[in-house]
């Protein structure tokens, strides 16, 4: 099994690993799947790539998660956007909160990125800009997540300020909820694709308040769109 995952970009495979297992061995609705020690022993990768990948299989009606009990095949799962639906009304606050920081975090990253970035890291983020539309609709959500962490990663490493970084790498690594909860609305990939550009164009300008306040829009406009798939009205179309 490790071997399998060796082979592939990790971030692509784990969920996929872990369908085939419940597959594979005949777990059952209402069962209780493996807890996230014998997952990390069985798969040889890290507990936070269990425990996105477990975020992931929740939201997408896979699992249930039961906290101080373990994990659960789901024992009706519904299936697509209902199931996401679910999963969004079931971690309400979790992504409440992490929104919530993001907005004191990002926004004044995007300032003094727009400060302080160098050539090379303009070249970096004009690049993921590109390569963040051509797969918007191609790449698997999971793909697309990667991209947009690395593209938030990039500008906080752009402030030069080691503290900053730190903390946006912990967001992507740890509190991956925001990501999962955005990503998979339909339509917030391709109205992401225009909100980046907005953001990079003003890093471009050394527009330091006009990248803040494209960075806030960005984020604000994805918390939207969470609240309306939470009600029940769907993403953007």
């Amino acid at each position: 099994m490790k071997d399998v995952l060796k082979t592939e970009r990790l971030s692509n495979r784990v969920c996929e690993v872990l369908k085939k297992l419940i597959l594979d061995e005949g777990f059952k609705a209402g069962e209780r799947f493996y807890s996230e020690h014998q997952l990390i022993e069985r798969l040889g990768v890290s507990r936070s790539s269990i425990r996105e990948a477990i975020r992931i299989l929740e939201a997408t009606g896979w699992v249930t998660v039961r906290h101080g009990k373990g994990i659960f095949i789901a024992r009706q799962p519904l299936q697509g956007f209902e199931a996401f639906k679910e999963w969004l009304r079931n971690n309400k606050q979790d992504i409440v909160d992490h929104f919530e920081v993001r907005l004191l975090i990002d926004p004044k990253a995007a300032y003094y990125a727009a400060l302080r970035a160098t050539e090379q890291d303009i070249q970096v983020l004009e690049a993921l800009c590109e390569e963040y539309g051509d797969k918007a609709g191609i790449a698997t959500v999971d793909q697309m997540i990667k991209l947009d962490e690395k593209f938030h990663a990039v500008i906080a490493k752009a402030t030069r300020n080691r503290t900053l970084s730190i903390l946006m790498k912990t967001m992507t690594t740890v509190l991956f909820e925001g990501w999962i909860s955005s990503l998979h609305i339909p339509g917030r990939i391709q109205s992401t694709v225009e909100e980046h550009r907005k953001v990079v164009q003003a890093i471009l300008e050394r527009d330091p308040k006009g990248a803040e306040q494209a960075m806030r829009n960005h984020l604000e406009r994805a918390l939207k769109d969470i609240h309306a798939s939470m009600e029940g009205e769907g993403g953007q179309g």
